[in-house]
């Protein structure tokens, strides 16, 4: 219980905190925090990476994609979140689907597998959906014409 400083889990038992903790709740926009939560947190909102900036973490998560894939990478997601999404793909998509796309042995991004692989990426199905359509087209020409 966090008031008490204290947690039980199961299998380790209580494990009680020795000093007053700091505690980070996220949410990633995925469920509504209650006013009296939210009255007791500092709330920050972190934006999305710049384009550089995502880049850099990429060559630091996914460092066998090389320079010309994380740039597409980099420069697809960007595209995306210009997009009206339902829920738009964070930094974790981004790791994930650069992981992706080396196990695939990709150097660069294609249609047939950036559709293939949407879904490491887009994670409601009226967005994969929506990008399906032609509007896939632009974003990828977007991504690869740097």
């Amino acid at each position: 219980m966090l008031s008490d400083f204290q947690v039980t889990i199961p299998e380790l038992g209580t494990i009680r905190a020795e000093h007053v903790p700091y505690v980070v709740l996220t949410s990633n926009r995925t469920r509504e925090i209650g006013d009296a939560l939210r009255r007791r947190c500092l709330y920050l909102y972190i934006e999305h990476p710049t384009l550089e900036k995502e880049v850099r973490i990429l060559r630091a998560r996914v460092p066998q994609a090389g320079e010309r894939l994380s740039n597409e990478i980099a420069r697809f997601m960007a595209a995306l979140r210009r997009r009206r999404l339902s829920k738009a793909p964070g930094v974790a998509e981004t790791i994930d689907w650069a992981q992706a796309l080396l196990r695939l042995h990709q150097e660069h991004l294609d249609r047939e597998t950036v559709e293939a692989t949407l879904g490491c990426v887009l994670k409601d199905h009226h967005d994969l959906r929506e990008l399906s359509g032609g509007d896939l087209e632009a974003v990828l020409a977007e991504a690869t014409a740097g």
